[in-house]
């Protein structure tokens, strides 16, 4: 045991590492969830009326005020330390590869097939359960259990979308329902990773 008066042991580099790599990591997830909240956002707008109506302009703007507000609280340099530091799988990064891999093939896949069939207002939901579905093995991958959340509430956004196409809503209104939904969960979990690691 150390007196109050000796310094607290330095870091070895190892664990020095394993902390600059979760920082990076926390970064790097704000970084990405923003940004696809941003898209999501914009093709939720797009639902809301012509691109030169009021409200998907305020739609819009209100969107990159909130990706402005995520970016800035996950690059801040005053930003504290992560509560714990990741622990990763062996091949973590080739696992994230694979996975992001099959989520754009699963994309491709769900647009050409609702256009091929016929009802391109599926479109939506289908991609959203795709995202959603690929976030439970990256909380794995990633070590990031919030990520669980961010794929249940993508999956459930999933499921209320398809049955707004069967209760027969517009496809813009689905679409405006999915892109928003799916824009608050990712904006969400962008500022819990920000801010709670």
């Amino acid at each position: 045991m150390t007196s109050s008066t000796e310094p607290a042991p330095t870091p070895s580099a190892s664990d020095a590492e394993c902390l600059a790599l979760t920082r990076q990591l926390r970064r790097r997830g704000t970084v990405v969830l923003s940004v696809f909240a941003l898209v999501w956002a914009f093709a939720g707008a797009s639902g809301t009326g012509a691109a030169t109506d009021a409200v998907p302009v305020a739609v819009e703007a209100v969107a990159l005020v909130i990706t402005a507000v995520a970016l800035y609280l996950g690059l801040r340099k005053d930003a504290r330390p992560s509560p714990r530091t990741v622990d990763l799988p062996a091949n973590w990064a080739r696992g994230v590869g694979l996975v992001n891999g099959v989520e754009l093939l699963a994309i491709v896949a769900v647009i050409a097939a609702a256009n091929a069939s016929g009802h391109p207002e599926y479109v939506p939901a289908g991609i959203a359960l795709v995202v959603g579905l690929h976030f439970f093995p990256l909380a794995r991958l990633y070590d990031q259990w919030q990520y669980r959340w961010t794929g249940a509430l993508l999956t459930a956004v999933a499921v209320v979308g398809a049955v707004l196409v069967l209760a027969g809503l517009s496809a813009e209104s689905v679409r405006a329902v999915v892109g928003l939904a799916c824009a608050a969960v990712l904006w969400a979990s962008a500022c819990h990773l920000a801010v709670r690691g």
